[in-house]
């Protein structure tokens, strides 16, 4: 169900991270080398996971997994051991079917803390890193309605990180500014397409400002929300892309300094890519066929080669797809 991107064993080739829903673990696939990548290994978590996370969280300077759990209510921490192997889950509850985490010092200590989307009680959770990789009970915040995804970014220039939710059972994303010390203020909301899946907070314009792209799911389009300043937004510009966009990723693929839209197509089983033409304005679709049901994507050069590749979870193959920047 999801995927990331990371070097956890310290060989400087990002390795992948898989979040396995039906088979209540985690799946770690160690690069070998031009973008090959090993046999998975498993580490259990806890009841259907469905989003995972990779940060140091314990300052040793290894990346630790941080998977959320739908059915269990929990977050599972699995700390590394070193050489890419991970010690056994610690769980932390939170509220009914989270479905998102972000992984982000959200109280300036130097300790990334842990931002959930709890999809059945519509709020947002944040868990304060205590030191040490252990994290203290959940604080909740209200959203709109079935929080699919949050990110963590540093809307208003302020120096303290904000929370941008994907409000799947309406048309809306919802902001939450930081008020300090890792408390947050109520939302704001911003209308959007229809069935908001996924949510990136990137800087499209070079204004200096991150703007909002959201996959509108049920709309197969993609929202774009200019930052107007203070952390306000803009009315979204939709882009069409494939059916079902469930993912979206910000990323300069073609090396010319403007972030592009990546895109993850469920039933069409395609990845959309759009290209910043300037000032945030994006070019049509070019679709690449993957495998069955993507939902996940995460775009990273894992051949060293220089040039972003995409990495998709396809949720019906069980299977992750590597599409190598040619």
């Amino acid at each position: 169900m999801s995927v990331v991107v990371v070097d956890v064993n310290s060989d400087n080739k990002p390795d992948i991270v898989v979040a396995n829903y039906g088979s209540n673990n985690t799946g770690v696939l160690l690069n070998t080398g031009n973008g090959i990548f090993s046999a998975q290994t498993i580490y259990l978590v806890g009841y259907q996971p469905y989003s995972v996370a990779v940060v140091d969280v314990n300052s040793d300077n290894k990346s630790d997994i941080i998977v959320t759990n739908q059915l269990s209510n929990t977050v599972s921490v699995l700390l590394n051991a070193g050489n890419g192997t991970f010690n056994a889950q610690t769980t932390y509850s939170v509220d009914a079917y989270p479905m998102s985490v972000a992984v982000v010092d959200v109280n300036s200590d130097n300790k990334p803390d842990i931002v959930v989307g709890n999809y059945l009680t519509n709020t947002v959770g944040v868990l304060l890193n205590a030191g040490n990789g252990t994290f203290s009970a959940q604080t909740t915040y209200a959203v709109i309605s079935h929080t699919m995804s949050v990110t963590v970014v540093d809307v208003n220039s302020d120096n303290k990180p904000d929370i941008v939710a994907a409000n799947y059972g309406s048309t809306t994303v919802s902001v939450l500014l930081n008020a300090g010390n890792g408390t947050f203020n109520a939302q704001t909301t911003y209308s959007v397409g229809t069935g908001p899946y996924s949510i990136a907070v990137v800087d499209v314009n070079s204004d200096s400002k991150p703007d909002i792209v959201v996959a509108n799911r049920n709309s197969n389009n993609v929202g774009v929300l200019f930052n107007t300043g203070n952390g306000t937004f803009n009315a979204q510009t939709t882009y069409g892309v494939g059916a079902a966009p469930e993912a979206v990723a910000v990323v300069d693929v073609n090396s010319d300094n403007k972030p592009d839209i990546v895109v993850a197509n469920y039933i069409s089983n395609t990845v959309s890519v759009l290209l910043n033409t300037g000032n945030g304005i994006f070019s049509a679709a070019t679709n690449y066929t993957v495998g069955s049901a993507p939902i996940s994507l995460a775009v990273v050069d894992v051949n060293s080669d220089n040039k972003p590749d995409i990495v998709i979870a396809n949720s019906n193959s069980n299977t992750v797809s590597v599409l190598l920047h040619c």
